[in-house]
């Protein structure tokens, strides 16, 4: 390739990257944070930041009947489900179809853990599972899983009868009355 082949190649944008989420975050219906995860240090270092971007796609969003916005230098896909609104953030040369993935599989896997019952407050009562979810779906920016059956296999989320903490405790305590009893 000749030197301007070259120049051109990288004037139509940055190189492919599989740092493709800057943020992912759940607002309540006025606006304030539920659950946030920045994968971009440098793009909003401080909370104050974060918080004033938040507001800033809130406003922008919480009224229109869009799926994707583009603010700040930001492509925005999101969604909303009764006093939720969920937001996955991608740089402004990001496709927007491989954000949508991520934010459905987010809401699909949230709704299967929640049963259904997506709304403020089963996600605050389940708040760790939730967390669980966009771990496995994104791993510092990097898309994982996009598939939400398997995000819940690999979670492993038990709302039933135990939290995942009592889960785990249980879980613990038995093995180590197996070993000792053998």
């Amino acid at each position: 390739m000749d030197e301007e082949g070259k120049k051109k190649k990288c004037s139509f944008g940055k190189e492919p990257s599989l740092y493709t989420v800057k943020a992912v975050f759940i607002l309540d219906n006025d606006g304030n944070r539920l659950l946030s995860k920045y994968y971009d240090t440098e793009l909003y270092p401080s909370m104050k930041e974060q918080k004033n971007f938040e507001k800033n796609v809130f406003n922008k969003t919480h009224k229109a009947d869009n799926e994707i916005a583009f603010l700040e230098g930001m492509t925005i896909v999101y969604k909303s489900s009764i006093d939720l609104f969920f937001y996955v953030v991608g740089s402004a040369q990001e496709n927007e179809l491989m954000l949508m993935a991520v934010l459905n599989c987010l809401f699909e896997s949230l709704n299967q853990i929640l049963r259904k019952n997506v709304e403020k407050r089963s996600l605050l009562a389940n708040l760790d599972g939730a967390f669980l979810v966009v771990d496995e779906i994104i791993d510092g920016g990097v898309i994982l899983e996009s598939d939400p059956q398997q995000v819940v296999e690999k979670v492993n989320y038990r709302t039933d009868d135990n939290t995942l903490s009592e889960h785990s405790v249980a879980q613990h305590i038995t093995e180590k009355l197996a070993i000792t009893t053998n």
